[in-house]
């Protein structure tokens, strides 16, 4: 199924302001969440260049990445909770390496803290709250418009109607001397 996803960015914090006209294809296989996560994770992490890539369709692929002209990865962003080797390898493929994570990022901090991932300290962990998601998810539909802003770490999303905020905490995935 394909979801179409109008969105007025106003990322105050990092004086990014687009209008963004995404189609995104849902896999089978993805849940709800982890898809308004993948859109949210798009439009905070907006840049030119940015794309989806085939994702869950090859286990090879971030949820959404940006390459240089040349082809060297500049950004991988992960989302959900990929395996330690998964971001150990994409540590030392991409410049820059971002997760997303709405369930559990806890988890995911202990399972890395056991086990060498390249990097650890310069991998950003995103928390996405599950409340911010739940309110979304009645939302959704095939065609989307959002105005989603940024300002001083509060993020508001406005979507039919109904107004969205949550701070999204952020930090290195396994912090220095974990």
């Amino acid at each position: 199924m394909i979801h179409r996803f109008e969105i007025a960015l106003a990322d105050v914090d990092r004086g990014v302001y687009a209008d963004l006209d995404l189609r995104v294809a849902r896999h089978p296989s993805e849940d709800v969440p982890y898809l308004l996560t993948r859109v949210i994770a798009y439009a905070l992490e907006y840049k030119e260049g940015l794309a989806f890539s085939k994702g869950l369709s090859d286990g090879d692929e971030p949820a959404i990445w940006n390459k240089s002209d040349d082809g060297r990865m500049l950004d991988w962003i992960e989302v959900g909770a990929p395996a330690p080797d998964r971001l150990h390898r994409a540590s030392k493929l991409a410049e820059r390496v971002v997760v997303y994570c709405h369930r559990r990022p806890d988890l995911l901090q202990q399972k890395c803290a056991k086990e060498r991932v390249h990097k650890s300290d310069q991998i950003r962990l995103v928390k996405v709250p599950g409340t911010l998601l739940e309110a979304l998810e009645p939302k959704l539909d095939r065609n989307n418009r959002w105005d989603l802003s940024v300002n001083e770490g509060l993020m508001t999303i406005v979507c039919g109607g109904t107004v969205v905020e949550a701070t999204l905490e952020s930090g290195p995935l396994v912090p220095t001397g974990a």
